[in-house]
């Protein structure tokens, strides 16, 4: 894939890591080559789905041969930007920011979170190995340090006062976990990453199911 679309939609760019955990895994387990139907059955997708999002990177695979695993995973790496290196602060060491600083899956792909700023920065110290600063050394930290991007795991009510301060910094992309939506220039990147949201639609899904469930019963009684 050396070239690809730059029109290309964001519903099919946000399926890219899927595809990249996908192909990570299938790398592990010794697979060199797979075909577009064999990996949309794991994917939960169609064959002519595959080839479209993949296609839209540029023509790849073989007519009857298929895609190989390795070359496709370190196509959609470059696409994904995984050949460099970020790095990012994380603000808010409570229980969500706990867990994402222990989880250091995404370090093997360059994402690094170098310092922790927190309103108690001696608590957060002693339950991470990362360096815990105080939210009144923010600015200076940005300053002095490369800084890709800033996770935000704090509270709704602190989040727009935050973002407001680090974009002010330099920083240009947000991965936002508070249940808010940032207003921001429209030069900053923003990921809003809303855990309550995903619990409602899983609510939303069962009660449905329950619903449909109980429609079918009326119908056969």
């Amino acid at each position: 894939m050396q070239s690809y679309a730059k029109n290309v939609s964001m519903t099919v760019v946000r399926r890219l890591p899927k595809y990249y955990q996908y192909l990570k895994d299938l790398e592990d387990r010794g697979v060199e080559k797979i075909s577009s139907k064999e990996l949309a059955s794991l994917m939960g997708l169609t064959a002519s789905q595959i080839r479209q999002d993949l296609n839209s990177f540029g023509a790849y695979g073989q007519q009857g041969y298929g895609y190989r695993v390795l070359e496709l995973k370190e196509a959609i790496k470059q696409i994904l930007g995984l050949s460099a290196t970020y790095d990012c602060i994380l603000i808010g060491g409570g229980n969500i920011g706990q867990a994402l600083a222990k989880y250091n899956h995404y370090r093997k792909d360059g994402i690094l979170i170098n310092a922790i700023f927190d309103v108690d920065p001696e608590e957060v110290a002693r339950k991470t190995d990362i360096a815990a600063y105080g939210m009144d050394g923010l600015e200076d930290y940005v300053a002095n340090n490369s800084v890709d991007i800033c996770i935000l795991a704090i509270p709704r009510e602190a989040a727009q006062n935050v973002a407001d301060r680090v974009v002010k910094a330099g920083v240009r992309a947000i991965l936002n976990f508070a249940p808010i939506d940032l207003d921001l220039p429209e030069n900053v990147i923003v990921n809003n990453v809303s855990i309550t949201d995903n619990f409602y639609t899983l609510t939303y899904l069962l009660a449905e199911d329950a619903m449909l469930k109980e429609q079918q019963k009326q119908k056969n009684t």
